[in-house]
């Protein structure tokens, strides 16, 4: 009874948060016209604020004129300095949190400030938006009668400053939580920052089988693998055997695409897939109906966002940086967002084309650092995952994990596409496999049709098979493992795959 108390209670409350949503679907650039103001005005006294200028800056204009498109790389030397304890350096007072982050690609770590007010009006207001629309099309959702699992990563203090602490923007959330909260989700403490995720791993596995989890939540991958060790140690095919109650699964860092065919071989038709866009650098967007591809982009949470074209941004011209009112549909662009923790006008990385204006919906295509033009060929993520799933339907094959970088020519090999690809459930025929992505890819991208004609510039993709486990022995022996490391896509360099076959040869 009481169980059933908690969850009448806080389905009412998310329930009740619809209005404000409602509002942001209706009047999004009054939003977010209030956001970039909001922010200005909360950081006018920072160094930041005060080298740009903040307190005379009236509107966008002004802002884009004052205020440089940043990397990591040009902030982090003002994020060092909050690292060290120094006080409104990017964000008015102390920030002594930093999200770690190593984006897809490179082995160097970011360290992204997570203020009071970054945590609190983005992360968990978002949070709260996800769980309010979800009840909202599930009035009879029972999510709140158990628990919600989800994968939290470890935290650690600095060695220039033991009061700074850094570690996965999961773990920080986790911390943050009031107590009531956490009484709903599970594993416990010691178990979720556990730093050791080999052990983690396992930990998670004998803790989760006998609890009553009625939601999951993070990295499709991760979560996998836990699941199936989980129906190993209980000996089930289906996970609705292990959890009956089980109806969501909230999932959010790599394409869901590849990864659904598995769950919903292990799982039931009852189960609701949600796709979230959190990052380190915070949480943006939100599936916003049943069955979605795209997702609601988040205005009203702290975050002013800005669109630079993708071809714009690959030429390094960020002039033609427009803002949320001056987008288009159907178009490719890379996401450029200031925050309520001193990010100014920040390019995380990623590449989004919007699927809607009214209100504004969003998905994700790629990201600036995970895309091949080796040969003009302009390869996006967004084209890959469409053209796998497309070989994996016709040959009944089931993708794990999979990498890709270009094979440059030389005076022995002719330019080519290297693919690397962990099967679940092989095809009967890898070179049908081949020839099915190949043809995909053309109908996905006709800059990699052009390249591809007649087998002049660009032959035919060469696709290896690796066995199981092949990308996690790699992020392993990388000390990757965690939520917040994935396996690069697609590169224009050779280093990762490189590694692999390395690996795979030995």
């Amino acid at each position: 009874m009481h169980s059933v108390g908690v969850n009448k209670i806080l389905s009412g409350y998310f329930a009740a948060r619809c209005g404000r949503i409602d509002n942001m679907m209706k009047n999004p650039i009054d939003c977010q016209h209030f956001v970039l103001k909001k922010l200005l005005s909360s950081a006018k006294q920072t160094l930041y604020g005060q080298q740009h200028d903040f307190v005379s800056i009236a509107n966008y204009g002004q802002f884009v004129q004052r205020v440089p498109i940043n990397d990591y790389q040009s902030l982090y030397p003002y994020i060092e300095r909050m690292i060290k304890g120094e006080k409104n350096v990017l964000w008015q007072g102390k920030v002594a949190w930093f999200a770690k982050s190593s984006g897809t690609s490179g082995s160097k770590s970011k360290f992204i400030p997570l203020s009071q007010e970054s945590l609190w009006y983005n992360n968990y207001q978002s949070g709260r938006d996800t769980l309010s629309l979800y009840i909202s099309h599930r009035p009879d959702s029972k999510l709140f009668m158990g628990k919600t699992f989800s994968l939290t990563g470890s935290l650690r203090s600095f060695d220039i400053n033991s009061e700074a602490i850094c570690g996965d923007i999961s773990a920080f959330l986790l911390k943050g939580l009031p107590f009531w909260v956490n009484l709903l989700k599970t594993p416990p403490y010691k178990i979720a920052l556990m730093a050791d995720w080999n052990e983690k791993l396992e930990c998670f596995a004998q803790h989760m089988r006998k609890q009553d989890v009625r939601a999951m939540a993070g990295v499709p991958s991760w979560i996998l693998m836990i699941v199936k060790r989980i129906l190993e140690l209980e000996q089930k095919d289906n996970l609705c055997e292990v959890w009956p109650n089980m109806e969501l699964f909230m999932h959010g860092g790599v394409n869901f695409a590849p990864y659904k065919k598995q769950y919903q071989h292990i799982t039931n038709e009852k189960l609701c897939f949600w796709q979230v866009y959190n990052a380190s650098e915070g949480y943006f967007a939100t599936q916003d109906r049943l069955v979605s591809d795209d997702m609601l982009l988040l205005v009203d949470n702290g975050v002013f966002f800005e669109f630079v074209p993708l071809q714009d941004f690959v030429c390094k011209d960020y002039s033609n940086a427009v803002s949320l009112e001056q987008v288009k549909l159907d178009q490719n662009y890379v996401i450029v967002i200031s925050t309520n923790a001193g990010l100014w006008r920040y390019v995380i990385g990623d590449v989004v084309r919007f699927t809607s204006l009214n209100p504004y919906r969003i998905i994700i295509t790629g990201r600036t650092t995970n895309f091949v033009n080796a040969f003009g060929e302009e390869l996006i993520v967004d084209n890959a995952e469409k053209a796998i799933a497309f070989a994996c339907k016709k040959t009944n094959a089931i993708v794990n994990e999979y990498t890709m970088a270009p094979i440059y020519p030389s005076s022995t090999q002719q330019a080519a596409h290297q693919w690397l690809i962990e099967f679940e459930q092989s095809p009967q025929s890898l070179s049908q496999f081949a020839q099915l992505l190949d043809e995909e890819l053309k109908n996905q991208n006709s800059d990699y049709e052009a390249k591809r004609a007649a087998d002049i510039l660009l032959q035919s993709p060469l696709v290896h098979s690796v066995p199981r486990g092949t990308f996690l022995k790699w992020l392993t022996s990388r000390n990757k493992l965690g939520g917040q490391f994935k396996v690069p896509r697609l590169s224009n360099d050779r280093v990762v795959i490189e590694e692999i076959l390395s690996m795979v040869n030995k």
